[in-house]
C-alpha cells in the first residue's frame, strides 16, 4: 500500500493525542487546536502535466509501452510530492504543490532505468529516484528549471541472490525492508537493519542516505553492510564490489553511497548478512545524568562488551516519555527520573547472556540502576512510532520536528549544549518557546550520535520561525565540531551546510564526478550538491 498522502505511514495505525497531553502541551507551551483542518485530497487543484507528446512516448518506450507505468494523474503525482519533513506535511496539507513532478515512472529494472534516465536528458526532464518517499530533508524536491519525474523503483523488488556460504545477498533497490527482512528470513538471515523508517523505507533508499538502523551497536550502518552495489547513470552502468575489500585504488562504493541519486540511480545492492538471531532481550537502565549515562555508553562502546542495541535518553525525553511513544500519557513513561537507557542484545542463546551479564556489570560501575525488562519491551514495541507521534502532534495545533548530528566523544557535551541553545533561544525569540529533547541514537568507538526533537506551539508563521531555528541549530552543529547530518541525509535542506563542512575543493571534485555521469545534469539536481 501507499504511505498516507499527507502523513506518515499506515492511516489506520494513526492515534490521537491523549486529552491529558493536549492538556500539557497548552499548558505548558500553548499550543492551541486548529480551527481548520488540512485540505483534503481531492480539493488539491494539480495542473496539467507539462509532458509534451514526444516526451511522455520516449518514457513509454523505455518501460515497456504499458501506460500503467507513466503516470500522470493527479493523485499519484501528489503522492509523490515530496517526503515526509515536518515542512513537507505543512505544505501538502495546505495544497502546496509547487514540487509536483510532471509524471511517475515504474522500470521494472535496471536497463528500463537506463531507458528512462536517457530519455531524461535527450527530452530536458530531471528525474528524482523515488523509493519509500520517507526523505526528511528535503531529497525529493529538486532545484529546477523546468519538468521532473519521479522514478519509482517499487517495480524493482526482488531478492537476486543469496550466497549462505559468504552470507551475502543481492537485492534490488525498490524492496522494502519488511519485506527483504521476510525474503531473507526464508534463508534463515537477516539484515539487522531496523532504522525508523524502517516500515516504509526500501534498500535503494537506505544505500543513497547511508542509513542508520537502530540496532546499529551491533550489526552496523548499512554502507557497513554494503559490499557491492550496480548504479545506473545517463551515461551507463557503474558496478562495484567484486570483493569484501580492495586495495584495487579509492572504494568507488563510498563514493556511491550517501550519493543521494546526484550522480545516478542504485539499482541493486550486495549486502552481507547474519544468520537469524534465536535470542533478543532488551533492558531498561537509569543513569542519574545525560553526562553519566553518555559516558556509561562510551564505555561499552570502546571496550565492550557492544551491545546490539544502546540508547540513552536526556532527562527532558526520559520525563516526557519520548523514548517509550506508546507509553505516552500512560503514566509509565515517565514514572522514572534521570535518563533512560535501552540496552538490547541479539543472538545466539549463549552469546547474549554473556554478553548481557557483562555489560550489567559495567553499567553497573557506572553508576546505572536496572529496570528490568519491561522499559526495554515498551521501547521495542514503539521503535516505529514516533512519525506517527508527530502526526498526533501536528493534528492537535502543535509543530514537532528532529534533527540529528554526530560528533567524537570528547566534542559531545559541547555539541548537545549548543544545539539545544540555537533552538530553545532562536523559537522563544520568534514567541514560540519550545520543548527540546534528546537521545543517543548510534554510538562507535570514537563517538556517538545526538537525535533532537523539538515541539513548540505552531505560532503564525510556523515554515518561518523553524527556518531561523533550523539554520542556527545547522550553524551550532558545524560551529561546535558535529557533522551536520548522520543518518537523515543531505537534500536541500543541509546542502549548504555540507559544502560549508566539506570544503569548496572536495565540493568541486564531487561536481566533476557529477558532471562526467549526468552531463545534462538531470539526476535529483540540487539535491547533495549546489545547482550549477
Amino acid at each position: 500500500m501507499d504511505m498516507l498522502w499527507s502523513g506518515w505511514g499506515d492511516p489506520a495505525a494513526a492515534t490521537p493525542l491523549p486529552d491529558t497531553v493536549v492538556g500539557l502541551l497548552h499548558d505548558l507551551l500553548g499550543v492551541t487546536p486548529r480551527t481548520t483542518g488540512p485540505v483534503t485530497l481531492d480539493r488539491i487543484t494539480v495542473p496539467a502535466t507539462p509532458l509534451d507528446t514526444a516526451t511522455r512516448e520516449a518514457l513509454l518506450a523505455a518501460v515497456g509501452g504499458d501506460p500503467a507505468h507513466v503516470r500522470t494523474d493527479a493523485e499519484t503525482r501528489i503522492r509523490h510530492t515530496r517526503g515526509k519533513s515536518t515542512p513537507d506535511l505543512l505544505r501538502i496539507r495546505d495544497g502546496e504543490v509547487d514540487d509536483l513532478p510532471a509524471a511517475v515512472v515504474l522500470p521494472a529494472g535496471h536497463d528500463e532505468v537506463l531507458a528512462v534516465l536517457r530519455a531524461c536528458a535527450d527530452h530536458g526532464l530531471a528525474a528524482v529516484p523515488f523509493g519509500g518517499g520517507t526523505s526528511v530533508v528535503g531529497g525529493l524536491a529538486p532545484v529546477r528549471h523546468g519538468a521532473f519525474v519521479a522514478l519509482d523503483l517499487r517495480r524493482m523488488d526482488g531478492l537476486l541472490a543469496v550466497d549462505p556460504v559468504s552470507r551475502t545477498a543481492t537485492l534490488q533497490a525498490g524492496l522494502r525492508a519488511p519485506h527483504a527482512e521476510a525474503l531473507l528470513a526464508g534463508h534463515g538471515f537477516t539484515l539487522g537493519h531496523f532504522p525508523q523508517s524502517y516500515e516504509w523505507a526500501t534498500i535503494g533508499g537506505f544505500a543513497a542516505t547511508r542509513s542508520s538502523g537502530q540496532a546499529s551497536a551491533g550489526y552496523g550502518r548499512f554502507d557497513d553492510m554494503v559490499l557491492g552495489l550496480t548504479l545506473a547513470t545517463p551515461e551507463g552502468t557503474v558496478e562495484t564490489g567484486r570483493a569484501p575489500r580492495s586495495a584495487a585504488g579509492p572504494d568507488l562504493r563510498q563514493l556511491l553511497l550517501g550519493s543521494e541519486g546526484a550522480f545516478g540511480v542504485i539499482t541493486s545492492v550486495t549486502v552481507r548478512v547474519r544468520p537469524v538471531p534465536r535470542a533478543r532481550v532488551y533492558d531498561g537502565w537509569r543513569f542519574p545524568t545525560f553526562r553519566q549515562g553518555a559516558d556509561a555508553l562510551r564505555r561499552l562502546a570502546q571496550d565492550g562488551p557492544r551491545p546490539t542495541v544502546l540508547r540513552l535518553s536526556d532527562e527532558t525525553e526520559t520525563l516526557v516519555g519520548l523514548a517509550q511513544p506508546d507509553a505516552i500519557g500512560s503514566g509509565a513513561a515517565h514514572q522514572n527520573a534521570g535518563c533512560l537507557a535501552v540496552v538490547g542484545f541479539e543472538g545466539t542463546e549463549e552469546d547474549t547472556s554473556h554478553r548481557r551479564d557483562t555489560a550489567t556489570a559495567v553499567l553497573r560501575e557506572a553508576g546505572g540502576e536496572p529496570l528490568g525488562e519491561e522499559p526495554g519491551r515498551r521501547w521495542a514495541h514503539g521503535r516505529y512510532s514516533a512519525p506517527y507521534l508527530r502526526d498526533a502532534l501536528l493534528d492537535a495545533g502543535a509543530f514537532a520536528e528532529t534533527l540529528e548530528t554526530a560528533a567524537f566523544w570528547s566534542r559531545l557535551p559541547e555539541l548537545y549544549a549548543a544545539v539545544r541553545d540555537a533552538l530553545t533561544t532562536t523559537l522563544t525569540d520568534a514567541g514560540t518557546p519550545p520543548l527540546v529533547m534528546c537521545h543517543v541514537s548510534h554510538v562507535y568507538e570514537n563517538g556517538a550520535s545526538l537525535y533532537f526533537t523539538v515541539v513548540s506551539a505552531r505560532g503564525d508563521d510556523p515554515l518561518a520561525h523553524w527556518s531561523r531555528a533550523k539554520h542556527a541549530a545547522n550553524d551550532a552543529i558545524l560551529a561546535a565540531g558535529g557533522t551536520i547530518t548522520h543518518h537523515h541525509g543531505v537534500g536541500t535542506d543541509h546542502r549548504d551546510w555540507y559544502v560549508r563542512e566539506a570544503g569548496d575543493l572536495a565540493i568541486d571534485a564531487l561536481r566533476a564526478v557529477k558532471r562526467r555521469l549526468d552531463p545534462a545534469g538531470v539526476l535529483n539536481p540540487g539535491v547533495l550538491l549546489p545547482a550549477d
